[in-house]
């Protein structure tokens, strides 16, 4: 498997290159040169494998050259393993056709899990091969901060610096992060948002000569191939336990950097059965905004009960509109540059090929408050803000309720007590066991200026091999 940079001017990479270089070194993000496909048949043969094995069977072609097949099995059963429920991503139905995908199974209550544990074990594992010792670098609006340093804080092969917007995130989301004490964990909150966080990741990996040469940086934000592989088998394993291949599904996908629906896109390249996708925002709705109305354009970005999703630029925008363009990576660039001085609209007829599979709609705090309460109060399932915003999208958005409609369930409602507090359900949501005492552990993190030559003096003085 190949892989080439949305904007045209970098070298096509294998899949351990691609994983260790994140993002393109001419500034797009990478995709495979080919998808591989499934027909009826195949899929059918699929039905009734364990979580894992299907992981295995799905994401193998992607890494295929890189990686031998019984490592890569190896490492998918482990990851999975880590996981508090049997069926590793459970579904729970709240009405006829209607469910949600539970996806906060993993160590640290977020969907993130599914791609960051295997991350975390698919570096070391080609760190040890080369003997390399690499910079992790990475922004959060909330949990891939805590899934990235769960899975990275034990590997002698890296350091991580996790970027994360000051008084932005959730106490839990923030304490996952900053009560983890390894040597090789550095947690900085930076004073401005989460764009400013990802602006200054972007632009340390387009010059890294801050570093000085010894060392290079690795992406875990979801501009990095891996993390999207990972996310396209939970769209195949709920599609294979309601009826596919033989009947198509909708998803209700609660998203901010477009990585996770763009993750169930490719499911459907790949020959899945999906009728229609749904992109659920909060008010920071840059994506509902182009979607619906054909506008492109960030706005203010607003501080929101439903905070992994306080983004109003998303990365993974870039691989879709890759496709629209027909893979001219020209029209991409084009569009991006106009983009980056105000409002711009995609040719019509591009724009009506997105609508054709994508639908969108925003909700504001006061009602996805309202919606963990209705919800609460017709079947005791307990839903955090971003699942709720995707249910309350996938009712408004569904084109059809004979298909069964999957809202992804991306978080635990635990990680966010205020929202569950103001919805009035009168019950709070428990963390478990092994992050009971989360709120006693000490933290550890700095507080840094929204200003890049300090973030950069700051890793570059304390990664590991700093001072060699």
């Amino acid at each position: 498997m190949r892989y080439i940079s949305t904007r045209g001017k970098a070298p096509a990479l294998d899949f351990e290159e691609v994983l260790l270089t994140g993002l393109a070194t001419d500034g797009g993000l990478y995709v495979p040169e080919t998808l591989p496909r499934y027909t009826p048949e195949e899929l059918m043969a699929l039905r009734g494998l364990p979580y894992d094995e299907l992981a295995c069977r799905v994401m193998f072609p992607f890494v295929e050259g890189s990686i031998p097949e019984s490592d890569f099995r190896a490492m998918v059963r482990e990851t999975y393993a880590g996981f508090t429920h049997r069926a590793v991503a459970p579904m729970v139905q709240l009405d006829a056709n209607e469910w949600v995908m539970e996806l906060f199974r993993g160590p640290t209550l977020a969907f993130k899990d599914f791609a960051l544990q295997l991350l975390g074990r698919l570096l070391d594992y080609f760190l040890e091969k080369r003997n390399q010792h690499v910079v992790i670098l990475g922004a959060t609006s909330g949990d891939t901060g805590s899934a990235a340093i769960e899975g990275c804080r034990h590997s002698s092969h890296v350091d991580i610096f996790i970027l994360h917007p000051h008084e932005r995130v959730s106490e839990v989301q923030r304490r996952q992060m900053t009560t983890v004490h390894s040597d090789n964990v550095h947690n900085i909150a930076v004073t401005g948002n989460f764009d400013d966080c990802q602006k200054m990741v972007k632009a340390s990996f387009g010059d890294q000569s801050f570093l000085g040469g010894k060392t290079s940086l690795v992406a875990v934000n979801s501009i990095n191939w891996a993390r999207i592989m990972a996310q396209i088998v939970y769209y195949i394993y709920a599609s294979l336990a309601l009826g596919g291949p033989h009947r198509s599904l909708a998803f209700s996908v609660p998203t901010g950097n477009f990585g996770d629906i763009f993750a169930g896109y490719l499911a459907r390249e790949m020959g899945l059965p999906i009728q229609q996708l749904v992109v659920a925002t909060n008010q920071n709705d840059i994506l509902h905004r182009f979607i619906s109305q054909n506008q492109y354009e960030p706005g203010k970005l607003q501080h929101t009960l439903s905070p992994s999703m306080d983004i109003t630029i998303s990365s993974n925008f870039e691989r879709l509109l890759f496709d629209l363009y027909g893979r001219d990576s020209s029209g991409v660039v084009d569009f991006l540059e106009a983009a980056s001085h105000g409002a711009v609209q995609l040719e019509e007829t591009r724009w009506q090929g997105a609508r054709k599979l994508f639908d969108s709609f925003s909700v504001n705090d006061q009602r996805t408050c309202e919606v963990i309460g209705e919800v609460y109060g017709e079947t005791g399932y307990l839903l955090d803000p971003h699942t709720a915003i995707g249910v309350e999208s996938a009712r408004r958005c569904r084109r059809d309720v004979t298909v069964p409609m999957v809202t992804m369930g991306t978080a635990h409602p635990a990680k966010f007590p205020e929202a569950v507090s103001r919805s009035g359900v009168g019950v709070e949501a428990s963390l478990p066991d092994h992050l009971s005492d989360l709120l006693e552990r000490e933290e550890r993190f700095t507080v840094l200026n929204n200003d890049l030559a300090e973030i950069q003096d700051f890793m570059a003085r304390n990664w590991k091999f700093a001072e060699d």
